[in-house]
């Protein structure tokens, strides 16, 4: 029986492999998208009526936080157009909203909904360095990380049903799983590390998308350099999620010259 067990999981780990269009890489994806895309809607509406949302009319840092959010996701949408990889994005409406609040945060769940906490905004000091941080963040989205921690998730503590299964018998155990499958909200406990496999992908390919909206790359070094001296001896929500250290700055040195490639072609 346990032999019938381990084959009948290594089938579901085959068979929900998905090749990622962004990455090239193979992912475990054991919900699909448009799924995710509803549930976050559901999610995102919930956790803005719980906060404080600052108004862009009247509040500069939010309509700074709209402006970055609109040219990222413009240049993210035309680039994947034109290469006829329009799937990339399907089912996004993007929506960009800043929370009055001390945390030093950002996250974008499935479907474009981004939350910018308006305590990181003292770290970014500048639209550039917040549009490392959202082009960071949209990364993780457009490439399913949370979708890939998500069917990790429910792999194992779910034993891999589909999601509307688990919705129907674990309706609060699978919305946790979710809120922590992109970091949002510590109130549902312990938030899943991104792999280093992940955060590279999320730093790479968030370089490119804040270049081709016509941000400079290069300012995601002193960004992430002031990231790591704000950690102290109790780091930002950030860095819980997001390690900050030598090995990430080598990396996005690395990154540089093919991001520099979509900026000065955004000019």
């Amino acid at each position: 029986m346990k032999h019938i067990f381990i084959l009948l999981f290594i089938a579901s780990v085959l068979t929900g492999c998905i090749l990622n269009k962004v990455t090239g890489r193979k992912q475990l994806s054991l919900v699909q998208e448009s799924e995710l895309q509803l549930m976050a809607v559901s999610q995102y509406n919930t956790f803005l009526s719980e906060n404080k949302v600052l108004n862009p009319g009247s509040s500069k840092d939010a309509a700074m936080v709209d402006r970055v959010g609109a040219r990222i996701s413009n240049a993210i949408t035309k680039y994947y157009k034109s290469q006829n990889k329009e799937s990339v994005t399907e089912g996004y409406k993007w929506e960009f909203n800043t929370v009055d609040s001390k945390e030093a945060n950002a996250w974008c769940m499935p479907g474009g909904k981004v939350v910018v906490y308006s305590g990181l905004l003292p770290i970014t000091q500048n639209e550039t360095a917040l549009a490392i941080v959202v082009g960071h963040e949209i990364a993780h989205a457009i490439a399913k990380h949370g979708s890939e921690r998500m069917s990790e998730s429910m792999m194992q503590q779910l034993g891999g049903v589909a999601l509307q299964v688990a919705l129907s018998q674990k309706p609060q155990q699978t919305q946790d799983i979710f809120l922590q499958s992109y970091s949002i909200g510590s109130q549902v406990g312990a938030m899943l590390p991104w792999s280093r496999q992940q955060e590279t992908e999320a730093d790479q390919y968030g370089l490119i998308f804040a270049a081709m909206a016509g941000y400079n790359p290069q300012e995601a070094i002193p960004f992430w350099q002031r990231m790591a001296s704000a950690g102290g001896a109790k780091p930002p929500e950030f860095l819980s999620t997001h390690p900050s250290d030598e090995t990430r700055i080598r990396k996005l040195k690395q990154f540089m010259p093919e991001a520099m490639k979509y900026y000065n072609a955004s000019k």
